[in-house]
């Protein structure tokens, strides 16, 4: 199964290149979500998230103030999203990258939080907050 990603890395496929060193490649979003929508692609293929390594995590997380600000510097956006979409319901490239979205008013995209404080106990806190800390 060919990764689109790793197409793009290769130069098979076209794209319009933001920034690049040695372990990242930004380009434009072929979606453009909203104007300057930027995704930042690791150049080793890993699936998602969940198989990155901390150093990777690292080099890639850097350049993103770097690209957001180009962005709110050339669009002034009201704000950004940074999104990872880590298997289902959302990963549709299964190679790392992250999505750096500038927000406008009235752009139409819809990232949405159910808030549910008012109905989780301290007891499912303490539950949660224990079983998450046995996994580190």
């Amino acid at each position: 199964m060919s990764c689109v990603f790793c197409s793009i890395l290769n130069g098979d496929i076209p794209s319009y290149k933001i920034y690049e060193d040695e372990n990242v490649l930004a380009i434009l979003d072929i979606s453009q979500a909203t104007k300057g929508h930027t995704i930042v692609i690791s150049k080793q293929h890993f699936k998602n998230l969940y198989d990155i390594n901390e150093e990777l995590a690292g080099n890639i997380f850097k350049v993103v103030p770097k690209i957001a600000n180009a962005i709110k510097n050339a669009f002034n956006p009201i704000g950004l999203n940074v999104l990872v979409n880590t298997e289902k319901p959302l990963q549709s490239v299964f190679h790392f990258h992250l999505h750096i979205i500038p927000r406008y008013y009235q752009d139409g995209v819809d990232i949405d939080f159910i808030n549910n404080q008012g109905n989780t106990s301290q007891e499912m806190y303490k539950d949660i907050q224990k079983s998450i800390i046995e996994n580190l």
